[in-house]
């Protein structure tokens, strides 16, 4: 079974070039149409119901998001490209949706390629609502992010988030007034992705929300005392930073 792409793309040479890399090195894959414009995409990915959009963040005139904006329905999985690694990249990585950076690298777009496959196979939730919540909230600074379990995806609001712990593999989240969510990514990539928004590993096995933190114990190389009533070690390589950070919330 062969599964249906687009490319939206304003450059001729780039979308004939993705085109041709697609033909040969994603064989599952057959591209369905190709659109340069906001309106030429829409009217195409409307038209074609794909499976799959490659799409470039910046078109002439106008963005991949406008184009999204502007779909009825958004019944397909989206990949991203772009020459930029701007601030639109941080919502897009907090909803989960794959992007390739500009000059594309073949295994880069066999993963992503794979990984929507895979997506339209279990017909997975696609994140394109979530990454336009997060388009609007972006002056706010205030993100929800994308956990995929093993029962289906959660969207939780980042200011919702007590502590990350890990565990080898995993990394579990707990959340204000709910359950805890574990994932199946380890810590250091939430690490990557929360650092700045207020939150900081104090120890390798754990991350905090700085705004949850209630107190700080100084007995036994240091404690952070969370909202939730858990006493979280800090290493003494992060003592100095956490001191540092949390002064700054107090100013």
């Amino acid at each position: 079974m062969k599964y249906k792409a687009i490319i939206v793309e304003d450059e001729i040479k780039n979308r004939n070039f993705l085109e041709s890399l697609i033909a040969e090195f994603c064989p599952e894959l057959f591209v369905g149409g190709m659109a340069a414009t906001v309106t030429d995409a829409v009217r195409l990915i409307e038209q074609e119901q794909p499976d799959i959009v490659f799409m470039d963040i910046e078109l002439q005139p106008g963005t991949g998001f406008d184009v999204l904006k502007a779909l009825r329905q958004h019944n397909f999985q989206l990949i991203f490209i772009t020459a930029y690694d701007h601030y639109a990249i941080k919502a897009i990585k907090f909803s989960a949706i794959d992007y390739i950076l500009k000059p594309i690298d073949i295994e880069e777009l066999q993963a992503a390629t794979q990984k929507a496959i895979d997506a339209v196979r279990r017909q997975q939730e696609n994140g394109i609502g979530l990454l336009m919540q997060n388009l609007n909230r972006m002056k706010e600074n205030n993100f929800s992010i994308s956990l995929s379990t093993s029962d289906g995806v959660e969207y939780v609001q980042l200011g919702t988030i007590i502590r990350l712990e890990a565990s080898g593999p995993y990394t579990t989240f707990f959340i204000k007034g709910r359950d805890k969510i574990m994932v199946s990514k380890n810590l250091k990539e939430y690490e990557l992705l929360l650092t700045d928004h207020g939150f900081l590993r104090v120890h390798n096995s754990h991350m905090i929300n700085l705004k949850e933190v209630q107190k700080m114990i100084k007995t036994d190389g240091g404690y952070a005392v969370m909202s939730d009533a858990s006493m979280i070690a800090i290493s003494p390589k992060k003592k100095e930073e956490f001191l540092l950070q949390m002064s700054h919330r107090l100013v």
